[in-house]
């Protein structure tokens, strides 16, 4: 389990990013380097981080469901992602 910090800040990365974004893509287009520079480094996309959203690991994350490895492997063990079984041959 992720600390409760770590997961905040991924979040308020998450909200500058979307804060900025309009800006940013009309400096670039501009060309204006050095105004894009003044922008919060946690403005820039490149800074976020996929996080499982039920512990928050940050590896092993598997974009197409949201989660981490190991929460989906005991989810889909239990049945609760549709269309997902174990392998069994």
């Amino acid at each position: 389990m992720a600390k409760e910090s770590m997961k905040a800040r991924e979040v308020k990365r998450a909200k500058l990013v979307a804060k900025y974004a309009e800006k940013r893509k009309a400096l670039k287009e501009a060309g204006n380097y050095e105004a894009l520079s003044k922008l919060p480094k946690n403005s820039s996309r490149v800074r976020l981080h996929n996080r499982c959203s039920l512990t928050g690991r940050p590896k092993g994350y598997m974009r197409l469901f949201g989660i981490s490895r190991i929460q989906f492997r005991e989810m889909a063990s239990k049945g609760l992602i549709p269309g997902v079984k174990k392998a069994s041959w």
